[in-house]
């Protein structure tokens, strides 16, 4: 059992590069205030970071953003990556990439890209987006294929796009997917600020979650399908990062330490920094980091819940967005207090099919406009 005295080693390594991105997806999960932490770690420090945590047991690793492309020396970190070990993923719109530059990814010893959509149609996805890049999506995803890697796509399912579930499996068929990813949208950073305006209902849920299982029938060894239903739909948590501090560490763009990538929304944590504490002492040693490691932490009823070591109380970060207090048990699930009060908050948002405030787009300009409302 982990407690916050005996962690095993962060297994999974997420270097988010950086947060610039030439998307303005309205469902992003990077923080609110993004344009206020500007600073990004130099090429010789995400290495000092790949290097100390190999040493420390770290085998996975993901180059994410923002935008990852956008950093002219991701082909140098991959290579780093390879030389150490690591099994690298990189997480990407595909914008910003090129023939060329998948051929150089390949040459580096990247082991594998996920390529993302916003949706199936052009006019939507660049709408999400902001941006006219359904085009160069679909032929990014034909050089991934082309240059020999597993084909992985990734859809991020809203209110705007779910009805669309069996015309997005389509198009990855077209595609020729090895493996796709329906991942509902989870409510943090501007996706929870677009919150009302990007729920489904439960009924489009329900009917998305039944066409990707009957693909998921029908193209069985073929193309592996993952549905990803909402927290707020479902009883019980998903077990959020696999328990607080043990087994995901991710790295922000200014080298900030996290627990997940939105624990800087949770107060009282002062987030150490790779810049002026090591790797391994953030990982073992850090307040923040033993906060809600193990189980001592809990309160009532996760503490004497049998399930606890499933799901780990669920989400810190969602749990204090809902009830206000980090440590409550998440109220996903029917056994918190507070589930009746989530229920009621989907059911309004829910019964609002149309809403008159307009989706915000994640960019720097509304990042500062947002940063200064609430500072």
């Amino acid at each position: 059992m982990q407690t916050p005295e005996r962690a095993g080693p962060p297994l999974w390594l997420l270097a988010e590069l950086t947060y610039s991105c030439p998307l303005q997806c309205p469902y992003c999960s990077n923080p609110l205030d993004m344009a206020d932490h500007k600073t990004e770690l130099t090429t010789e420090e995400w290495i000092k970071v790949l290097r100390d945590a190999r040493k420390m047991g770290a085998t996975q690793l993901g180059f994410s953003g923002g935008e990852p492309l956008v950093r002219k020396d991701l082909e140098i970190l991959i290579a780093e990556a390879r030389s150490l070990g690591y099994y690298t993923n990189l997480i990407t719109s595909g914008v910003g990439m090129d023939e060329a530059r998948v051929k150089a990814f390949r040459e580096a010893g990247l082991d594998h890209i996920q390529v993302s959509f916003q949706a199936s149609s052009e006019e939507l996805n660049n709408f999400l987006c902001g941006s006219d890049s359904f085009q160069h999506k679909l032929e990014m995803a034909r050089q991934v294929k082309a240059q020999g890697y597993p084909m992985v796509l990734n859809f991020v399912l809203h209110r705007h796009n779910i009805d669309d579930v069996a015309a997005i499996l389509e198009l990855s068929k077209a595609l020729e997917a090895d493996y796709v990813e329906l991942a509902t949208t989870q409510y943090y950073g501007w996706a929870k600020h677009n919150q009302n305006n990007l729920m489904p209902t439960r009924e489009q849920v329900k009917s998305a979650e039944a066409i990707a299982h009957q693909y998921q029938k029908d193209l069985e060894g073929q193309m592996r399908i993952l549905y990803v239903v909402p927290d707020y739909f479902e009883d019980r948590p998903k077990p959020c990062m696999n328990g607080w501090g043990s087994i995901f560490l991710t790295i922000a763009p200014d080298g900030t330490a996290l627990p997940c990538h939105s624990a800087r929304i949770i107060p009282g944590l002062e987030l150490p920094n790779v810049k002026q504490q090591s790797v391994d002492w953030i990982w073992h040693e850090s307040p923040d980091f033993k906060k809600f490691r193990g189980f001592e932490w809990m309160k009532e009823p996760c503490r004497s819940c049998d399930e606890k070591e499933k799901d780990f109380g669920g989400c810190r970060c969602q749990a204090l967005m809902l009830t206000g207090d980090a440590s409550n048990t998440d109220p996903v699930c029917d056994k918190s207090p507070q589930h009746d009060a989530l229920l009621a908050q989907v059911a309004e948002i829910e019964a609002q099919q149309v809403t008159e405030q307009p989706l915000v787009f994640r960019n720097m300009r509304e990042s500062k406009k947002l940063s200064r409302q609430t500072n």
